[in-house]
């Protein structure tokens, strides 16, 4: 029972090791760069803003135009002082580039 237990915990850390340390989504980098810009527009240049490193891939979109391809969407969190959002980019990745084709941005709020 013990070596079962000893094998089950192993396995449970080894897990949680392989997943933190996932390869981010493509275009991130980018993602969490137009976050910025994107909160600093809609909060008219507020120097208060601090965005999230992490960032979220969510399933695709189809691109409306052409229902053959797909859009990436990325969520990535920003904070303005006690404010929290909930941005949304969408990408399409095309030849190793990323071409930013929407945006949204949603306060995070209980009103």
């Amino acid at each position: 029972m013990k070596q079962i237990n000893r094998i089950l915990i192993t396995y449970v850390l080894l897990g949680s090791t392989v997943l933190s340390h996932a390869k981010s989504p493509e275009c991130s980098v980018s993602a969490i760069a137009q976050a910025r810009k994107l909160l600093s527009f809609h909060a008219d240049g507020d120097d208060r803003i601090e965005i999230d490193k992490t960032v979220k891939e969510l399933p695709s979109l189809k691109n409306p135009a052409d229902v053959q391809q797909r859009f990436q969407v990325l969520e990535v969190w920003g904070y303005i002082y006690k404010a929290r959002y909930r941005m949304r980019l969408i990408y399409a990745p095309m030849s190793g580039s990323c071409t930013l084709m929407g945006q949204e941005v949603l306060e995070f709020a209980k009103l």
